[in-house]
């Protein structure tokens, strides 16, 4: 039989067919795995661990097989419990697939120290944001007799005198003492001299 024969021939077409049919039901059977495989359609939405502890998030996230990395501690944060959950990613809500690793930042146990900067013969005006930027904020202000008008003359926290360079807690209060400026120079005066009692008598 000739090869024009064999493909016009029943037993080749047969065979076409057959052939198309095992592909097709290769190429099925190969997305449905891939589909299997991949979980494709199912997603997960991602919980709020906000203001939760390292286990009550794990102990959550287990339960939808997901799974989390701690990054880092961020600055004690008030409203937040220590060593809570402040920071997630991917965010609460967001769709991911079954092991995903979630991302989160804890709270401090308590607010960072920060070195006291040197306030000493500064003035009012220059401390206010020099302590701010520091995370600190000006508590009492008294003033004494001074030259300088709202000069820093001393610094302290609850009456306890502290230096530049000190370590202290964020949010504290710094208490200043600060001239007042009606202090001035005094002029000295010459006592008034008295008349003398005794006169001379004239011989």
């Amino acid at each position: 039989m000739s090869w024009k024969q064999f493909i016009l021939s029943f037993s080749f077409f047969k065979q076409l067919v057959l052939a198309f049919l095992i592909v097709c039901a290769t190429l099925f059977l190969f997305m449905y795995w891939i589909s299997f495989a991949t979980n494709h359609g199912e997603e997960i939405t991602v919980p709020n661990l906000s203001k939760l502890t390292l286990e009550e998030a794990e102990d959550k996230l287990d339960e939808l097989d997901l799974d989390y990395e701690l990054l880092d501690t961020v600055d004690y944060t008030p409203g937040y419990p220590k060593l809570s959950v402040v920071v997630q990613d991917p965010k609460p809500g967001s769709k991911v697939k079954e092991g995903r690793i979630i991302y989160v930042k804890i709270n401090a146990q308590e607010y960072a120290k920060v070195r006291l900067p040197d306030l000493i013969q500064k003035t009012y005006r220059q401390a206010v944001p020099t302590l701010n930027a520091l995370g600190l904020s000006v508590g009492d202000t008294t003033y004494v007799p001074n030259l300088a008008k709202d000069m820093v003359l001393e610094m302290n926290i609850n009456g306890k005198p502290i230096r530049a360079g000190q370590q202290v807690l964020k949010m504290t209060k710094i208490n200043l003492v600060l001239g007042d400026g009606k202090i001035g120079f005094e002029e000295e005066t010459d006592p008034e001299s008295t008349p003398s009692d005794s006169t001379e008598t004239e011989q």
